[in-house]
């Protein structure tokens, strides 16, 4: 699949540490001076994940006077490399050395400072994955904050703060973090979001594109990326969607390489995992669906071709069919796709350069009994364009609508 920086987007960071010496610590003298630890905070945008904060453990040197703090007080500079290492002449998407513009400075209700930084769509040096091209992977990068006191911290009632030291702690994104981590029976890893409440409850099996998948060679297999890239598994977490669904177990599975490479060898892995989770959770076996995106997309078809009695709905976004080798065979022949009984939702754009319309979303439409299609012109989210490819993120957003029904209320109303 040709992919650019602009097409694939994915997140993760690991824990560093960064120390800085302050260019005013030679005037600390007569103040108090002590070390701090502090956090980055994350979240994953239409684009991906991206640092959008950093949090000072700040509370335990006293009361800080917030009339002090300004954007001016502190300096963030970051760093993101491969962690990996690179072939000659390999190249690595979104790595970047710079400084991170603060844009506003505040104490939280803890008393740690937040610092606030510049961050947004198709904005450079704020992401946590990098896009390695000669594997086709996206891959957590390393980061490296380093946190600089331009100015002395005023204490109410007197006096100021100087910090000689900042260590870097851990990535915090609660929404990722809501996952809890897994290894199926037969090895392959998956994220797990389980719900509140009494009762038994949907399942969604979401499956990622063709850049979260591990790089084995390399021994990276990180169970991280296939919820960082972009919202696709976190939209079905979310308060609206889990209000919809009253209530839903979200999985995330993540392939050993990529779904296309061997469709029939992963699809057995990933009903273990649906199996599993059954026996282990009241899950409702009569309401469980699968929604994937690209590689995912046509994965989620191979799962209803090759499962037909086990799933409920099924959402294929820009799904591969036709094969995305000049001159290949479709990896969906058009005997399983007529196959096929389980309710689908189908979703892409039309300015899809990287799984075109009309041979493989549009296709499979027509073959598939009963099928649903939304078919837009482009992919704007909040007045940004993303690349025609990304229409998942009208799916994880609840976009898709036909005849007053969203795409969310439809999946939840479905039935085995």
């Amino acid at each position: 699949m040709p992919i650019n920086r602009r097409t694939v987007l994915a997140t993760g960071a690991g824990a560093a540490a960064g120390l800085s010496f302050p260019g005013l610590a030679a005037r600390a003298a007569g103040r108090p001076t002590t070390g701090v630890t502090f956090r980055l905070d994350a979240e994953v945008l239409d684009g991906g994940e991206q640092v959008t904060s950093v949090t000072l453990r700040t509370s335990r040197l006293g009361p800080i006077d917030p009339a002090g703090l300004t954007t001016g007080t502190f300096s963030v500079h970051a760093k993101a490399t491969s962690p990996i290492p690179l072939a000659a002449g390999d190249t690595i998407f979104s790595e970047y050395d710079l400084d991170r513009p603060v844009t506003a400075a505040r104490l939280d209700r803890h008393g740690d400072i937040v610092l606030e930084l510049s961050h947004g769509e198709g904005q450079l040096g704020g992401g946590t994955l990098g896009y390695i091209v000669s594997r086709g992977r996206n891959v957590r990068l390393d980061l490296v904050y380093t946190i600089t006191q331009n100015l002395p911290l005023p204490r109410r009632g007197g006096g100021s703060i100087t910090i000689t030291g900042f260590t870097q702690g851990r990535l915090s994104n609660p929404e990722v973090d809501a996952f809890s981590y897994h290894v199926s029976g037969s090895g392959m890893k998956y994220r797990l979001y389980s719900p509140h409440g009494p009762g038994r409850h949907p399942l969604v099996v979401w499956l990622h594109g063709g850049g979260e998948g591990a790089s084995l060679p390399d021994g990276y297999y990180d169970n991280e990326t296939t919820l960082r890239a972009n919202r696709g598994a976190l939209g079905f977490a979310t308060p609206q969607a889990q209000r919809i669904f009253h209530g839903a177990y979200v999985v995330a599975p993540q392939s050993t390489s990529y779904w296309l490479e061997d469709g029939p060898r992963f699809a057995p892995l990933i009903r273990e995992i649906v199996r599993d989770l059954a026996r282990r959770h009241p899950i409702d076996r009569d309401r469980i669906s699968v929604a994937g995106c690209s590689n995912g997309g046509y994965m989620s078809m191979k799962m209803t071709t090759t499962y037909p009695d086990l799933f409920a709905a099924s959402v294929p976004i820009c799904g591969v069919v036709q094969s995305l080798q000049p001159g290949g065979p479709r990896v969906l022949i058009d005997a399983e796709l007529a196959a096929i009984r389980t309710p689908t939702w189908l979703v892409t754009s039309r300015d899809d350069t990287t799984v075109p319309p009309e041979p493989n979303t549009v296709h499979a439409h027509d073959l598939i009994p009963g099928s649903l299609l939304t078919l837009y012109d482009h992919v704007v989210w909040n007045g940004y364009q993303f690349p025609g490819h990304w229409s998942w993120i009208y799916v994880a957003r609840n976009d898709p609508s036909i005849r007053g029904t969203h795409i969310w209320q439809w999946m939840a109303r479905q039935r085995r």
